[in-house]
């Protein structure tokens, strides 16, 4: 074979590791080289020295080059294209080895793991999991940092007085954490900043809280209204008001991803033998938490999707308002949408039409609820002769016109 590679992934990212020209090649040849990250496998020293029989495994793993990436559904299908990965006994960490079958090919195939499989040792997939998990979180901080920007321009200043407001109680979180990660930047010792960091949680979680109960009170307040003109108000004000609160997670979920990172440097420079532990404990932190995102924010679509619901059954005398509360929903929903992708939660959800006018009028059901609300005689004038005699018919028969 003209060169050798190992995948590792675990759901998250992968890592494409080998002699350093292959590495790249697979990657060009796949279109992801531009997206990839340095991984250093030289972090791994202390989960080797603390794993059994892996003193000959250390040199062959530190010679090797590593790239990370960021796994998106693209990139995924890419890389099942190249070479599917299979399970290890390491619980979430999936591995391939892959041969090039020539430099003009460009073609790689799985290859069984042989003897220059230094990495397969059950202490170096340990410590791949764990960096890995660092950088996903690291990843998913840079996401919402961006998904920051893009709210802010959004708000308008009263808006972003009241966000900041809530914010301003993380400021000491704030100053702990960025300070760590600088000092990280630059090969700080993990244990030091570690006691910076270490008393923040609390504060972060207890701001996560009060927004998510917050977006649960943006939900009640459609609760037992049906009139299309309350619901205009209730929507406008919740698509006003979830900026406020997906702005204030957001930056809070960015937070608790750069503490655990720091959490993850001060495990593996104190106890690296209980690294595999953590990384499965903050990969199920991270599900609990996408969890409780999801059940808060799934309830609010839930109710705007009732609210856009009963808009679209009375089109015929509130066009306008029914047309709003359509916009505030999908306006809504787009956000929640954005907010859901640094967290790996894909959207399934297609934006809702509004009903025209003219197709409400064809529609027996819009006419009887029209016929209903105002009567036939408040209706002359709005919907024509042809629309009154139809709503005429309906309210009498409650059945389609010319049944």
């Amino acid at each position: 074979m003209a060169g050798q590679i190992e995948l590792f992934s675990d759901g998250d990212g992968v890592v494409v590791a080998g002699q350093r020209t292959a590495v790249e090649r697979f990657l060009d040849h796949a279109g992801l080289l531009m997206q990839a990250q340095e991984f250093g496998l030289s972090r791994l020293s202390g989960v080797l020295k603390a794993g059994a029989d892996v003193a000959t495994t250390a040199s062959g793993v530190m010679a090797q080059s590593a790239l990370y990436l960021k796994l998106t559904p693209e990139s995924a299908q890419r890389l099942r294209d190249a070479g599917g990965l299979m399970k290890t006994k390491t619980e979430g960490i999936s591995h391939a080895m892959l041969g090039e079958t020539g430099k003009h090919s460009l073609k790689w195939l799985q290859v069984e793991d042989g003897l220059g499989s230094r990495l397969t040792n059950p202490a170096v997939l340990s410590g791949i999991g764990g960096l890995m998990s660092q950088f996903a979180q690291q990843s998913e901080a840079q996401e919402l940092r961006a998904l920051l920007v893009r709210i802010d321009e959004k708000l308008d200043d009263v808006r972003r007085s009241q966000r900041d407001a809530v914010l301003a109680k993380l400021k000491s979180a704030v100053a702990a954490i960025e300070e760590a990660m600088t000092i990280r930047g630059y090969g700080g010792d993990p244990k030091t900043l570690w006691d910076k960091v270490s008393g923040v949680s609390e504060t972060i979680l207890n701001v996560q809280e009060e927004a998510l109960l917050a977006l649960q009170a943006l939900a009640d307040k459609i609760d037992g209204k049906s009139k299309t003109g309350e619901l205009k108000k209730a929507t406008q004000q919740i698509a006003r008001e979830a900026a406020i609160q997906l702005s204030i997670l957001a930056r809070c979920f960015e937070l608790q991803d750069e503490f655990r990172v720091v959490e993850l440097d001060h495990v593996l420079a104190t106890a690296p033998e209980r690294l595999e532990g953590h990384r499965l404990g903050v990969a199920n932190a991270r599900e609990i938490r996408r969890a409780i995102v999801l059940k808060s924010t799934e309830r609010l679509m839930a109710q705007m999707d009732v609210a856009g619901g009963l808009a679209n059954e009375n089109v015929i005398l509130h066009a306008s308002a029914a047309r709003s509360v359509i916009h505030s929903l999908n306006s809504t929903a787009a956000l929640l949408d954005e907010f859901h992708a640094p967290l790996g939660i894909e959207s399934t959800r297609a934006p809702l039409s509004a009903t025209s006018w003219r197709d409400a009028l064809r529609d027996p059901q819009q006419l009887k609820v029209a016929g209903k609300e105002a009567g036939t005689k408040a209706l002359i004038g709005t919907v024509g002769a042809l629309g009154v005699s139809a709503l005429a018919v309906v309210a009498k028969n409650g059945s389609k016109p010319g049944a």
